[in-house]
């Protein structure tokens, strides 16, 4: 009997100390962003990125939390260890590896202008001299903005949310904006909402601002986790594991070239 309660007793450690030692990694994310980081009508987060932050925690055996973050100042809220992880489209960009460490690419999509197809724009920059643009704060699309077209006479302004952006183009409060071909095409051309808008001229092209694609940010000093992360990224890109969560929202390879 002794013998049994000893077992027992030495299980009950065993078990303890596993749950102890299972870490929690927060991701710090802005959640309007479909298909990439949203919002279910029930109030659930859900999207690309949410399906792939849990796929990677469950790669390094940790367990995902959710902080929502404005994503103006996403970058400053990690440095203040309000979490641990961005994943929430954020472009690899070199001003942005000054203040923090990115992992390898995990999706890479063109930025475009979208403006209503009856508005005549060229998407020249001349073509927007007066016209007033919407873009995310803090993201490359601003920064494209204003070192393109704000130049061109454009006026160009800053909203917390991309959602905020569709209703003011909606009600002719804006005339374009700049922002990810994906999310544009996928969060609102294709919706009721979006009907009579669509893109104006080509891709956007610029690599200094628009980097090599989208990664996770860790702090400086985290450089075990990324590196912990890379691996992850890699295992699911080796095993079916990303296409099958790609799948899930594209019908083509969101993760590029």
């Amino acid at each position: 009997m002794k013998k049994q309660l000893l077992l027992g007793a030495l299980a009950l450690c065993l078990a303890g100390g596993a749950l102890a030692q299972e870490k929690t990694l927060r991701i710090g994310l802005e959640a309007s962003y479909e298909p990439f980081t949203y919002k279910s009508p029930d109030g659930r987060l859900v999207g690309f990125e949410i399906d792939l932050a849990q796929a990677l925690c469950a790669e390094i055996k940790a367990r995902c939390s959710f902080v929502e973050q404005d994503f103006k100042g996403i970058i400053p809220a990690l440095n203040a260890r309000k979490f641990d992880v961005i994943m929430s489209s954020l472009t690899i960009t070199e001003e942005r590896k000054r203040a923090v460490a990115f992992t390898d690419k995990y999706y890479n999509t063109p930025s475009r202008l979208l403006a209503r197809l009856s508005s005549k724009l060229s998407g020249a920059p001349d073509s927007l001299k007066g016209r007033r643009v919407g873009v995310l704060k803090g993201s490359t699309q601003e920064r494209y903005a204003q070192k393109v077209y704000a130049p061109a006479g454009a006026v160009v302004t800053a909203y917390d949310t991309q959602q905020q952006i569709y209703l003011d183009l909606r009600a002719n409060r804006l005339d374009a904006t700049v922002a990810d071909s994906v999310e544009s095409a996928l969060g609102f051309l294709k919706k009721p909402e979006g009907q009579g808008f669509g893109f104006i001229g080509p891709a956007l092209r610029d690599a200094e601002i628009f980097g090599p694609g989208i990664g996770a940010a860790v702090r400086k000093a985290d450089g075990a986790l990324r590196d912990e992360l890379n691996a992850a990224i890699k295992t699911l890109r080796g095993n079916g594991g990303y296409q099958k969560i790609s799948a899930k929202y594209f019908d083509f390879d969101v993760y590029g070239e």
